[in-house]
């Protein structure tokens, strides 16, 4: 049974499943994982310290201002067509990513619309899958101009930058960055008019026993006043890796601790048993107006976000050897 939630001040509507609650905050996991981050601690976390992250954001930033002067980039438009192009073209410059191209028609209140995911696969020594995931998808608005430069731009310029830092990196499990389309709805949010690339890539990775391990998910992250917030229904073990990570590169106050739910393309994982985690700062006053600009975003704040996230990787990883992990 959904409950629909609100936030002050926002249009978005914010759903919550019940069977989402279970399978993101199991106490015993939860328990698990708190002491096992003690422990690390404890040792000084020599066995998941990598190498000082290199997160480039001005780089990150080029690409955001090349997807912006796209125009926007609703799914299923010539738009979307073009980042999608752009995406997989700069990712077939690096040695040793293997691109996936995943198109899929979806029925819409606009009628079926051509879509498709975009994954690049960095094999690591195990097949095991840690996935870093965004949607690239702008909003579609009939009456003003929309480029999403943080809604949608932030996070496939993010991911374009991980993919060329991690390129270089070796890794125990095998990494994914995955592209989603058709994150945004087409008119109203509802469960059917959403989320469209997430929910098709979870269905097929289940049907086929191929969920990954865990999924570290994205969002509206470029804001030049950064403030993150802990989304409330991500497995709590996963969150508290990425904020640990955060505050010992000196990130803190841009993690902040009270917890906001929202739902975004972690929720078709979380629903199959995924642990995910959701990165979001839906405390963004140009949130689908025509001032969601280049200049509301900033590569300081695709720096923090990029750093914490590679410093985060290999503890996630550890973990999850730890662990065995969870479906």
């Amino acid at each position: 049974m959904a409950r629909r939630l609100q936030r002050p001040g926002r249009r978005r509507q914010l759903r919550v499943h019940d069977d989402v609650l279970r399978r993101g905050r199991p106490q015993a996991v939860r328990a698990r994982g708190r002491a096992l981050l003690l422990g690390l601690a404890l040792l000084g976390g020599a066995a998941v310290v990598a190498a000082e992250p290199a997160f480039d954001g001005k780089a990150a930033f080029r690409d955001l201002e090349r997807l912006v002067a796209i125009g926007p980039r609703p799914a299923g438009s010539p738009g979307g067509q073009r980042a999608r192009e752009y995406i997989v073209g700069e990712l077939k410059k690096l040695a040793g990513v293997q691109v996936q191209l995943k198109p899929f028609d979806a029925e819409t209140p606009h009628g079926r619309l051509s879509m498709a995911n975009i994954v690049a696969v960095l094999p690591g020594r195990r097949p095991d899958v840690v996935m870093v995931a965004g949607h690239y998808d702008t909003k579609y608005f009939k009456d003003f101009r929309f480029v999403g430069a943080n809604d949608g731009g932030s996070s496939t310029a993010l991911l374009l930058e991980l993919a060329r830092r991690l390129a270089t990196r070796p890794r125990d499990y095998t990494h994914w960055l995955v592209w989603f389309d058709g994150e945004e709805a087409r008119e109203s949010w509802t469960e059917r008019d959403s989320l469209y690339g997430s929910r098709r890539l979870a269905a097929e990775l289940a049907r086929a026993k191929r969920l990954p391990r865990a999924l570290i998910l994205v969002d509206m992250i470029g804001d030049r006043d950064l403030n993150i917030r802990r989304e409330s229904y991500s497995a709590p073990w996963l969150t508290d890796i990425v904020w640990d990570a955060a505050a010992r590169l000196g990130y803190g106050r841009h993690f902040l601790r009270d917890p906001m739910p929202v739902e975004d393309d972690h929720v078709p994982f979380l629903k199959l048993g995924v642990p995910a985690t959701l990165l979001i700062d839906f405390d963004f006053p140009p949130w689908h107006t025509a001032d969601d600009t280049l200049d509301k975003v900033s590569a300081e704040s695709l720096t923090i976000v990029g750093n914490v996230v590679l410093e985060a990787l290999p503890s996630v990883e550890h973990y999850l050897s730890r662990e065995g992990g969870r479906r």
